[in-house]
């Protein structure tokens, strides 16, 4: 499904006749559940004689089914499971899982649905200590008897993202995008529960900063399956004016550097790192006066 991205100024529907495609977006993940009613895939899969369904972000490398998690699910009763892990300091503007105090229901809480003065408690790993993976699991016959109850509207959450018409123009038409996630349907079902899963379980790739933690020594490819080489990942910071786009990162790290001594890698300012470079403990490369590089075989500590 598609739907019109919203001018900031008057939320009246975008025009941009340079590449009219970029006056849609998608609805969010949370446009799973009436795509799966909508598609008739839903009761394509009740009438196969499936009863549960696993769901993960694609990019999400450390997901997969897994029949130990499918069968505590089963035999739990619960019509929706949501995966979550410990929250770490890379964690701190990831979605986590709260309990709504009005009630004592498990929420979903976005960074997009938080108040700017209070970031400093949404990002707090000790009061909000375990985020949500988006692996979820869910009883598809329970998601129909919802679906048909709630007229295939499930409620979920807004959220408000400031966008540009195009992304890849910071100054075209600041838009909005409505969207939802799915794992806001924590809230609808009652019963829902949550399960803590091991960190291998949640390998993302939506940041410049995860990428270059997947492309370094801290994960070993095994079998198809990336390997934690370390207890803990090092946290890294990359200057978003620089790194935050895919071509950007890759001009400047046509290698990833050794990461499996490293506590913390902060990058400020335009570096662009050499081969076999290592890095040792909690590193801060500071800003200069314009690019700046780091040495082919360098050991930053």
């Amino acid at each position: 499904n598609q739907e019109p991205k919203l001018r900031a100024d008057d939320l009246t529907p975008v025009e941009w006749p340079a590449d009219p495609s970029l006056e849609w977006c998608p609805p969010g993940h949370g446009d799973l559940y009436p795509a799966l009613e909508g598609s008739g895939v839903l009761d394509q899969l009740l009438a196969a004689g499936f009863k549960y369904a696993c769901v993960s972000n694609g990019d999400n490398l450390g997901a997969s089914p897994d029949p130990r998690i499918a069968g505590w699910f089963a035999n739990s009763g619960a019509p929706y499971a949501a995966e979550v892990c410990r929250r770490t300091v890379n964690d701190k503007k990831g979605g986590h899982l709260a309990v709504r105090k009005s009630d004592g229901q498990l929420i979903l809480r976005d960074t997009a649905q938080t108040l700017e003065e209070d970031m400093q408690y949404f990002t707090d790993e000790h009061r909000h200590p375990f985020f949500h993976t988006n692996n979820l699991w869910f009883d598809l016959e329970r998601l129909r008897a919802m679906l048909t109850e709630r007229n295939s509207v499930l409620g979920l959450a807004l959220i408000r993202n400031e966008k540009t018409v195009d992304p890849t123009d910071s100054s075209s038409t600041p838009v909005i995008q409505i969207e939802s996630a799915m794992g806001a349907a924590i809230e609808v079902f009652d019963g829902a529960t949550a399960i803590c899963v091991g960190r291998d379980r949640f390998l993302p790739v939506k940041t410049t900063n995860e990428l270059l933690l997947l492309r370094s020594d801290v994960y070993d490819l095994d079998g198809g399956h990336l390997v934690a080489q370390t207890d803990a990942s090092p946290e890294i910071d990359l200057d978003s004016r620089y790194y935050k786009k895919v071509d950007e990162f890759a001009e400047r790290f046509p290698e990833a550097p050794s990461l499996k001594q490293a506590k913390r890698l902060r990058v400020e300012g335009d570096w662009t790192f050499g081969r076999d470079v290592t890095v040792v403990g909690d590193v801060t490369l500071a800003e200069g006066d314009g690019p700046q590089a780091v040495a082919d075989g360098t050991m930053l500590r």
